[in-house]
């Protein structure tokens, strides 16, 4: 045992330490990415009174694999007038940043590959670079339908990204730091009801930040009822329309991919993380880590939930709701707890007062 330590000490055990941390971490990540495909046939299929995949083994269980099956075998066609580079590096792009986020989430406590202190920041720039994905893609396929849907996308993730760092700043004040793990503990019980530990969850004294941060992740990851990148009826899938194979199944994966990293992401600023509901017996029996991955299914739930019920907004719809009612709305809830903080840093609140 003490030779293995003395190894792992090495710089080459130090590689080797992160590569088995990463693969601990991705590995599960992409059986969970495949399986929200899964579980999105299934919600929806129960909401529409239908079936939903039940043919591919047991309950259908099999039949992500059956997809990528699907996917793996068909031919990956190129277009002539396109640029074979950047073609093929856009899927490639996209989902490759959607997993090196998860670099520094914290699963549990204690439980992060790199558990930084600007992770909050880390995740900022993951998260804008992303859009260059969706632009190289639709500039590189040298068609009027994928660039008009890169650039449709652009304005779309660029928008909601504004009023999203407006909702993450006001946590961050809160918080008092910008370690992902932090923002956690910062969520734990306190003197006032120290059991309830889900009342000091920050989506109850942030709630209307909380709907605003749901309804942007929803926009920032080109899903429904704001698809309008992907556009069917307008623009015959948006920027990825000239892809096929496994290109197409990378940009697929890159999608719920995000979704499943922008759940964590609210898992964290709001749900209190790995922190169980109530800090009694039997809730403190299950392992943190499971109690975060049950907060982003139930996210994950709502983002499939609200694809059911909702129209597709028109395009200017989206720009209104993005720029004239969540930006204005954000700086403003950021100015009061801004202040409201700074009051009871001052001692304003308190009983001496």
């Amino acid at each position: 045992m003490a030779e293995i330590i003395a190894l792992l000490q090495t710089p080459v055990g130090h590689v080797v330490l992160v590569v088995m941390q990463a693969l601990a971490l991705l590995v599960p990540l992409l059986i969970v990415v495949a399986y929200v495909t899964y579980a999105e046939r299934k919600v929806l299929a129960g909401m529409q009174l239908r079936k939903g995949p039940n043919v591919v083994g047991p309950f259908g269980l099999l039949q992500p694999f059956a997809d990528a099956l699907k996917m793996l075998m068909k031919e990956t066609i190129i277009p002539s007038g396109s640029n074979p580079l950047l073609f093929l590096m856009a899927p490639m792009l996209t989902f490759g940043l959607a997993m090196v986020a998860w670099a520094v989430i914290p699963v549990n406590d204690g439980w992060a590959i790199s558990d930084i202190n600007v992770g909050v920041l880390y995740l900022f720039a993951i998260s804008s670079l992303g859009v260059y994905g969706v632009i190289i893609a639709g500039w590189a396929s040298n068609s009027k339908y994928a660039f008009l849907g890169a650039l449709r996308s652009a304005a779309q993730m660029v928008s909601y990204e504004v009023s999203m760092g407006f909702v993450i700043v006001c946590v961050l004040i809160v918080a008092g730091s910008l370690n992902l793990s932090d923002i956690v503990r910062a969520q734990q019980g306190s003197t006032f009801l120290p059991w309830f530990t889900c009342l000091h969850w920050f989506f109850i004294p942030l709630f209307p930040m909380f709907i605003i941060f749901f309804i942007s992740i929803l926009a920032e990851t080109n899903r429904a009822p704001f698809d309008l990148p992907e556009g069917e009826s307008e623009i015959v899938a948006g920027f990825f329309v000239e892809y096929s194979s496994m290109s197409f199944a990378l940009f697929f994966l890159g999608e719920y991919a995000n979704m499943v990293l922008m759940s964590a992401m609210t898992t964290i600023l709001f749900l209190g993380g790995w922190l169980p509901p109530f800090d009694v017996a039997p809730f403190t029996w299950v392992p943190g880590v499971l109690w975060f991955f049950l907060k982003i299914c139930f996210v994950l739930f709502c983002f499939i939930w609200a694809r059911a019920p909702f129209p597709r907004y028109r395009y200017d719809q989206l720009m209104r709701l993005g720029w004239k009612v969540f930006l204005p709305f954000s700086l403003l809830w950021l100015v009061l707890t801004a202040g409201v903080m700074t009051m009871i840093n001052a001692g304003v609140f308190s009983h001496g007062a």
